[in-house]
């Protein structure tokens, strides 16, 4: 028995809610927004655009590095030369994606499996392409509004851009129990928040993503983590394989999974049959 919905599972620690940041073009501005996510022990994916690396304007791969790492946050693709890939000839977006993701893992170490489309621009042709260059995920633009789980991971559609008007009103919204049905009630809650970091310092207001910061940080059912870590976490839980009768789950990913089955927890082990009910 697979599963094929995701009212069973839980986040790490048996958390019904998670919250990540997504932040593009690895600019000096991105060097105080990680300081501000690390201060409050947020997790944000950088994406960086390899061909700007070293120009004058832009910080040290250094500094970003440090900066980066401090905090635990993620670097990943956003294409070497931040090209609008939808409106590209195959070549160019392979050679656009792979060439990213070459330099970012020369720069900064590691296997870098996801991005976030320059312009917010891609088709289906492109999703198909970033399958050949080992891209498991990749963040569009826009706002759902909804604290939804993606069921496309190559059109991972954010809850909203952190101007959007609705910001504090959706953090309202998500710590606030869900009743309307059994099935929302049930499934745990994603909140999914991106933009440009330069964009407080266009609008002088960094004052907006520090309170922001500081009222979503901190809890306890929560779960603050990067891009990466969402999509592993959530595919470790998709792969679980119970038995038909349901008494046992076998988990053959590397992670620990978290389960609420017919009201009991469960943690699925790693590598292991666990027994879920007599």
């Amino acid at each position: 028995m697979k599963l094929n919905h995701h009212t069973l599972m839980r986040f790490p620690g048996f958390k019904d809610k998670a919250v990540t940041f997504s932040y593009d073009d690895g600019t000096e501005t991105d060097l105080r927004l990680a300081e501000i996510f690390t201060k409050y022990n947020l997790k944000c994916t950088f994406n960086v655009c390899s061909g700007s690396l070293y120009s004058p304007n832009k910080p040290s791969p250094e500094k970003l590095i440090e900066a980066y790492s401090k905090g635990g946050h993620e670097v990943a693709v956003h294409g070497q030369r931040h090209l609008s890939l939808g409106e590209m000839p195959y070549e160019h977006v392979l050679k656009d994606v792979l060439a990213d993701r070459e330099k970012l893992e020369e720069v900064f170490g590691g296997v870098i499996k996801g991005m976030a489309y320059a312009n917010g621009n891609f088709n289906e042709d492109v999703k198909t392409m970033l399958k050949y260059c080992g891209i498991n995920y990749a963040r569009s633009t826009g706002s759902t509004e909804l604290f939804t789980i993606p069921s496309d991971w190559l059109e991972w559609k954010p809850t909203c851009h952190h101007d959007n008007p609705k910001l504090f009103e959706l953090l309202e919204q998500f710590f606030t129990p869900v009743t309307r049905n059994y099935y929302w009630s049930k499934t745990p809650r994603l909140f999914y928040v991106w933009g440009h970091s330069y964009e407080f310092k266009q609008k002088d207001n960094w004052d907006r993503i520090e309170e922001f910061a500081e009222k979503i940080s901190g809890k306890d059912d929560v779960y603050y983590a990067t891009n990466g870590e969402i999509f592993d976490y959530i595919r470790a839980y998709e792969r679980l394989e119970f038995t038909v009768d349901g008494k046992y789950v076998y988990n053959p990913s590397s992670k620990d999974v978290y389960i609420n089955y017919i009201e009991h927890e469960v943690i699925a082990k790693a590598g292991e049959l666990t027994k879920v009910k007599d």
